[in-house]
């Protein structure tokens, strides 16, 4: 909702100089429509450019084929209905670049940024919005703050794209081998999981250094601004006071929860397919490939295992990581990690008979509570309406058993484009054109958060001081 707030504030000084009527502002350029139209124009920019017969490398994209693709790359998802390495020319791959580093850094952040290089102020409110997204209290730095924000981007994309270029150096031409590192090294860090093989990195699973490079890029990029500025503050900034290097909450529930769910994500992997996808690498190879999924399957939807061919369980295990996606105000999706770490919070206070639900000796807002609770229960509705929707268009009424396990593979696509992740059983690009419609809408959402979509299109947030006498209801 920052994002939302933002948009609409620069679009209220621009109102009357572009002649718009109050009338019509409030009904389309409204907070609470701003970021839908915003990143939806941006899609339909993406669709048009990537229809041009330049963008492909064949008679060129239809125009489903098109706006899946640059939707899944505006919204870094990953999902693909086409090949990106060979049915996109180099022209159409600089467009899905360029989507995904817009997407992935957001689009608030490039209007916060030209504000600013244009010699605008910010008035207080201003401040107000781009605090709330990138710190947690008051900072009267805020212009430094967001060229620190692109900067620390821009340098970990560029460590990134260097060690892949030590690797696609030796493969390729120079010339190749720089916009290979560059795009996987962006890709990778805005968590969008597009990759120029068709198999994405199966045929890297003994590459420790491409495997670690991508995995690195892609916690970094996870973790969020907030966090990794932090980090660096508390780790190399000596001179400040130790009182101003602690970490917030906010950034220690991400690091832990993000140490936690990766540990559990490699051990669930080697658990599950100690003997099927990876039953013929050896230990270390084992090791490497099961820390890899654990890092992509939240998150950005690289592979170096083939998921088409994981057990039943592994896929259910790999959803429900999807499903939780990670850091709040990164460049992930999911309900992210924030909100399942308010949500174990309250359930710790209630089991124990609590009011005041706390973490880390402090105690967590009812607004805060409130907000974690509202994204689990919408999540859940998007992505159980989305798999039966889905289920309709691609399988019809006909009995479970002459299906096989379409189902589980419908259930994990949906999650994967709501999460953003990318990872795919290969069912995608099989799909009918509503059933690609569909995956598009769900990416949508997944992006810009199921709460904003649904504030967007229902109503403005609301502070309601009427109350009724209280009353109970049974639970459980």
């Amino acid at each position: 909702m920052p994002t939302v707030k933002f948009l609409s504030l620069v679009t209220h000084h621009l109102r009357p100089r572009f002649g718009v009527s109050r009338l019509a502002y409030r009904r389309w350029l409204a907070p609470s429509h701003l970021a839908i139209l915003t990143f939806a124009g941006l899609i339909l920019a993406g669709t048009l450019l990537l229809m041009l017969p330049a963008a492909s490398t064949g008679s060129g994209l239809s125009w489903v084929d098109a706006l899946f693709t640059a939707t899944s790359a505006v919204c870094v998802t990953g999902l693909v209905v086409v090949d990106t390495g060979t049915d996109l020319s180099r022209f159409g791959q600089w467009v899905v670049l360029l989507l995904i580093q817009c997407g992935g850094l957001g689009i608030m952040t490039f209007s916060t940024v030209f504000i600013l290089f244009l010699g605008g102020r910010l008035s207080f409110l201003g401040r107000t919005v781009i605090q709330d997204t990138f710190t947690h209290g008051p900072d009267t730095r805020l212009a430094s703050l967001i060229k620190h924000v692109l900067l620390l981007t821009l340098i970990l994309e560029a460590l990134g794209a260097a060690l892949l270029f030590l690797r696609f150096a030796g493969m390729y031409p120079p010339g190749q081998a720089l916009f290979y590192s560059l795009f996987h090294a962006i890709s990778a860090f805005c968590n969008a999981g597009f990759c120029l093989y068709p198999n994405s990195f199966e045929g890297f699973q003994q590459d420790f250094l491409l495997n670690l490079t991508i995995a690195v890029l892609i916690i970094t990029g996870g973790l969020g601004f907030l966090v990794l500025m932090e980090t660096r503050r508390r780790l190399f900034s000596r001179r400040t006071p130790l009182k101003v290097r602690r970490l917030s909450v906010h950034s220690k529930m991400v690091l832990i929860l993000t140490l936690l769910l990766l540990t559990v994500g490699t051990l669930g992997f080697l658990l599950f397919e100690w003997h099927g996808s990876l039953g013929d690498l050896p230990l270390p190879d084992k090791l490497m490939a099961a820390f890899f999924q654990s890092v992509t399957t939240r998150t950005a939807g690289f592979n170096t295992l083939d998921f088409g061919k994981m057990a039943s369980i592994t896929l259910f295990f790999t959803i429900s990581l999807m499903f939780i996606g990670a850091g709040s105000g990164s460049t992930a999706g999911g309900i992210k990690v924030n909100t399942l770490g308010v949500l174990l919070a309250l359930s710790r206070a209630r089991l124990r008979g609590e009011e005041a639900v706390n973490i880390f000796h402090r105690t967590l807002s009812s607004a805060v509570v409130g907000r974690a609770i509202a994204v689990f229960a919408v999540s859940l509705v998007v992505v159980h309406a989305a798999t039966m929707v889905l289920v309709m268009t691609e399988m019809g009424f006909t009995p479970q058993a002459q299906n096989g396990k379409l189902f589980l593979e419908l259930l994990f696509e949906v999650v994967s484009a709501f999460g953003t992740v990318g990872l795919s059983t290969g069912v995608t690009p099989t799909l009918s054109s509503t059933g690609k419609l569909i995956l598009v809408l769900v990416m949508f959402t997944g992006r810009l958060g199921p709460l904003a979509i649904v504030l967007g299109l229902f109503g403005k947030e609301r502070k309601v001081k009427l109350e009724y006498g209280e009353s109970s209801v049974m639970i459980g």
